[in-house]
């Protein structure tokens, strides 16, 4: 997607003069808006020269898309996040929401949602033959270890960190398979 607030605003600017939810009313709480939390993108006498009620709101209102637009892709993300707090149900309908609404929607692009996340290309034959290995190795070394030893040593070894009931039980248990 890429496109900066700046231009994405550029795009929206005619749709935005044309919409007739954007209201007097409307237009003044987006002005008030950037005017008392963004006083650096439009001061106190731009926000008094775009309510000018004497002016059609249309007009005031692409007045201020272009002096937005003149002040760079910061104001004109500013603008956006008012117009989305303010005015939710024009937000989502700019052409550029929905263009990006389009484009992450899976049904209307079903090619960009099919992507395959692929940790290991070789394949279930390969996973299988490394897991046979590691078992193969793990039952030889615990016979070939009872066979010289008598018992599993290793069993003494995990009581180390367990409980004293439990570390009693496999020093025994390996102790008794060591007598045998």
């Amino acid at each position: 997607m890429g496109d900066s607030f700046h231009e994405q605003l550029t795009e929206d600017s005619a749709f935005l003069r044309a919409d007739s939810r954007l209201d007097t009313e409307l237009v003044d709480k987006l002005i008030l808006q950037l005017n008392r939390i963004y006083p650096q993108i439009l001061t106190d006498k731009e926000a008094t020269r775009f309510r000018n009620l004497d002016v059609p709101t249309g007009v005031r209102l692409g007045e201020l898309l272009t002096h937005l637009q003149g002040k760079g892709d910061e104001a004109c993300r500013e603008f956006y996040r008012a117009l989305h707090l303010h005015v939710e149900e024009v937000y989502f309908s700019l052409p550029t929401r929905l263009r990006l609404r389009d484009l992450l929607d899976p049904l209307a692009y079903p090619h960009i949602c099919q992507q395959r996340y692929v940790l290991n290309d070789r394949g279930p034959v390969f996973f299988l033959g490394c897991f046979s290995i590691a078992v193969g190795m793990a039952l030889l070394y615990y016979y070939g270890e009872a066979k010289v030893s008598g018992g599993s040593s290793g069993l003494g070894m995990a009581a180390l960190g367990l409980k004293r009931k439990a570390q009693e039980v496999l020093i025994w248990y390996s102790a008794e398979a060591l007598r045998k």
